[in-house]
């Protein structure tokens, strides 16, 4: 592995792959300003006499700030990632009357007051309103009480559950470990192996069982899996030996059922879960309290399967096997990589 160069046939294939899977920098600018407009468009809906609500802020927040998205493309049949960018609207709590207690009901009237061509689809999620344009850009809408100061916030979820959050901090965590990476001499970007993670992560949920369709690990999972695996390996100077390096850790860290947790904000103990993974604004939060066996067990498969491939992609760089590093490479990343990665 310690042969492996920035000069090598593999390393040049991941790097490319890797600006391919960003979102199109030309359409940045335009989702930015669309995503202003209608964030002027919600607030004052929400503040119009019809709702009353008092709206204290709109933090930016998800991968479109954190600059780790992807590029919209296909899992099976359905379209994933892509061009997606979080909303919030943070409502002052000072009363107890049905908006706050109902508040993604109370978001999904206001979409639709906002909305009401049958272009632009409105489907409710769990925490959020999403906003579907023609042209493939979403929004998601995510609506969230106060908290006691002014970076913390309550999320309501559909059940009931409270969560309490930082947009902020969680957009800080992100951008502490990339900013710490690009202080790093050499390519290799912590965002960018996050991307890649993102990427994998859909590829494998094609033919998963327990971590299929809608079960797929989610974003901020992927997040913190690879925040750790930052914390502890850094990154190399090719995308291949530090691709190698966390998804070896990785897998013995879920295989073994150990905590993940992190020292940002606080310092979480472990819980009493089966599996815990915390949320670093939130010592509460344990994101995986709900997974099963079954599921951690199916996670740690794919990661344990992903440390083999890279181990013998890296022996077929080196022997100057290309064919061969590619066949494993769409295990990893599918049919784009051969078609991307040129």
């Amino acid at each position: 592995m310690s042969e492996l160069t920035t000069r090598s046939v593999l390393h040049k294939r991941i790097t490319t792959f890797v600006d391919w899977i960003k979102p199109e920098l030309s359409k940045r600018e335009e989702i930015k300003e669309r995503a202003n407009k209608v964030r002027e468009k919600i607030k004052n809906k929400a503040e119009s006499d019809k709702y009353n609500l008092v709206v204290v802020s709109t933090p930016n927040a998800g991968s479109f700030t954190t600059k780790t998205g992807l590029r919209r493309h296909f899992r099976g049949d359905a379209e994933v990632e892509g061009l997606d960018v979080d909303l919030p609207f943070v409502i002052q709590d000072n009363q107890d009357g049905y908006a706050l207690f109902n508040l993604l009901e109370v978001f999904h009237r206001i979409v639709d007051d906002c909305f009401p061509s049958d272009n632009v689809k409105i489907e409710r999620t769990k925490s959020s309103i999403k906003i579907k344009f023609p042209d493939k850009v979403n929004l998601d809408i995510v609506p969230m009480l106060e908290g006691d100061n002014i970076d913390e916030q309550i999320i309501i979820r559909s059940t009931g559950e409270k969560i309490h959050t930082s947009v902020k901090k969680h957009v800080d965590f992100i951008k502490k470990r990339t900013n710490a990476s690009n202080n790093e001499a050499g390519r290799v970007k912590y965002n960018e192996c996050l991307r890649l993670f993102k990427w994998w992560r859909d590829t494998q949920a094609n033919d998963s069982y327990w971590l299929g369709g809608d079960d797929s690990p989610a974003s901020f999972l992927i997040n913190l899996l690879t925040a750790k695996a930052f914390d502890e390996l850094s990154v190399r100077k090719t995308y291949a030996e530090t691709l190698s390096n966390w998804f070896g850790y990785l897998a013995h860290l879920v295989k073994n059922k150990e905590p993940i947790l992190f020292s940002d904000y606080n310092n979480p103990t472990r819980d009493y879960y089966i599996w815990s993974v915390i949320d670093p604004v939130n010592p509460d939060n344990n994101i995986v309290k709900n997974w099963s066996s079954s599921k951690i067990d199916e996670l740690a498969g794919w990661l344990e399967n992903g440390r083999d491939n890279w181990n013998r992609i890296i022996g077929y760089d080196l022997e100057g096997e290309d064919t061969k590093s590619i066949e494993e490479l769409i295990k990893i990343f599918g049919n784009s990589f051969k078609n991307h990665s040129e």
